[in-house]
Order: structure tokens, then C-alpha cells, then sequence
């Protein structure tokens, strides 16, 4: 009788951008591990500035642990200790680790969310440019053909980055501006943050309870209320 095999550990790729929006990322974050996903995780070099900038986190790589820990705990109004994470199953690789795991085809992942995505890393991944493991990353998973969500977060877009978003849109990405909705009654800036990432999880096909689903009943978030 053969020994049983070990079931293959299949993770999200979770690139964060240095675009202005890291709470975005915490929230997509918690609901991957909330719904019992695995995940692998890039941090850029520009994101640890936006990090640093809007949580006061400085997110180390030797200490990525306890930084992860501290920013996922945090809620989006600043307030630190907010949520209980388990971050048992989050695997770190380094922006320039360009032989990292999901680098490569061979590497059994799920998908990759952008989130927040700049306008920087949205040319690079529609050039191809490939500069860093973020930009490698989103390479290889549209050529595998696994899903790609590219949460854009930059107002207003030129003509050049609309370009690029198309150009995404094309080679079978989801292209989804992070723009929250108020049909589904917040009444804090999480759940304003809380409304995107559960889009983005949409797109992915990854179940939550993120926010108040539209039913087809105007006021209905009043009413429920």
C-alpha cells in the first residue's frame, strides 16, 4: 500500500504596490486567511514607504513576522490590536528575490492580487518589464493563464495608464479600480476598505463576508439597520 501523499500547498500571490492604500492589502489579507487561503506574499520597495507613511509600520524582512503580525492587526482608522490574525500559513519572499518560488511557471499557485496596485507596477506588468518579483510574478501568472486581479489605485489616469490597463484587460487580467461603494451602508472607513477587498476577493472566486451584498431592494442597508 502506497504511503499517502501530502497535499500540495497552493497559495495566492499577494503583490502590495507602493501606491497609497496598504489597508486595502490588511483587508484582502485577513479575508484570503479568514477563509482558510494560503498566501504568498511580495512587499515592494516603494510599498514599505506608503506602509511606513500611512501605519508608522516599518515592514522589515527579518522581522517580516511580527511586522505582518502588527499590520494586519491594525485597523484601516489606525487603531492597533483591532483584528485577531493567524498568519501561520503567509510565506514572505523579497521584492528582489528574483528566484523566488512563484517566480517560476513550475510553482503551484492559485493567482495573483495586485493590491494596491500603482500606475508604476500596472505599466510594468502590461510591458512585461519584469523588474522586480512583484512585476516577474504578475508575468507568470498571465502566462500560465491563472487569474490576475490588478486592483488600480491612482485618480485621475492618463492616457498612458488607461492604455495599460486595457492592455492588462486584454491578456486576461481583472482590471478593478479600487473604488468603494455606499449602497451597502457604511458607516466607517473600514467598511468602506472592507467593500473593495471583498471585490477583489470576488474576482478571485474566494468566499467572505466582507460587505453588504446589493439584494435588488433600494434603502435596504437602511432598513436592515
Amino acid at each position: 500500500m502506497e504511503p499517502e501523499k501530502k497535499q500540495q500547498r497552493r497559495p495566492w500571490v499577494v503583490g502590495v504596490s507602493g501606491a497609497s492604500g496598504t489597508p486595502y492589502a490588511a483587508a484582502v489579507l485577513r479575508g484570503l486567511l479568514a477563509a482558510g487561503e494560503s498566501v504568498d506574499l511580495v512587499v515592494s520597495r516603494a510599498s514599505r514607504l506608503t506602509l511606513l507613511d500611512e501605519t508608522g509600520i516599518a515592514f522589515r524582512d527579518a522581522h517580516w513576522r511580527e511586522d505582518l503580525a502588527a499590520w494586519l492587526a491594525r485597523g484601516a482608522d489606525g487603531k492597533p490590536d483591532t483584528f485577531d490574525v493567524d498568519i501561520d500559513d503567509v510565506r514572505y519572499w523579497a521584492a528582489g528575490d528574483l528566484a523566488a518560488g512563484p517566480s517560476s511557471g513550475s510553482y503551484a499557485v492559485k493567482g495573483m492580487l495586485i493590491v494596491p496596485a500603482s500606475t508604476a507596477a500596472v505599466a510594468g506588468v502590461a510591458l512585461g518589464l519584469s523588474k522586480d518579483l512583484l512585476q516577474r510574478v504578475a508575468s507568470v501568472t498571465l502566462k500560465e493563464r491563472r487569474p490576475l486581479v490588478v486592483a488600480v489605485r491612482e485618480t485621475p489616469l492618463n492616457g498612458q495608464t488607461l492604455k495599460h490597463m486595457v492592455a492588462l484587460d486584454e491578456a486576461g487580467a481583472v482590471v478593478l479600480p479600487a473604488s468603494p461603494a455606499f449602497y451597502a451602508g457604511a458607516t466607517h472607513i473600514q467598511d468602506l476598505v472592507d467593500f473593495v477587498a471583498g471585490r477583489v476577493l470576488d474576482a478571485a472566486g474566494v468566499p467572505h463576508e466582507l460587505y453588504r451584498r446589493w439584494e435588488g431592494e433600494l434603502g435596504g442597508a437602511l432598513l436592515s439597520d
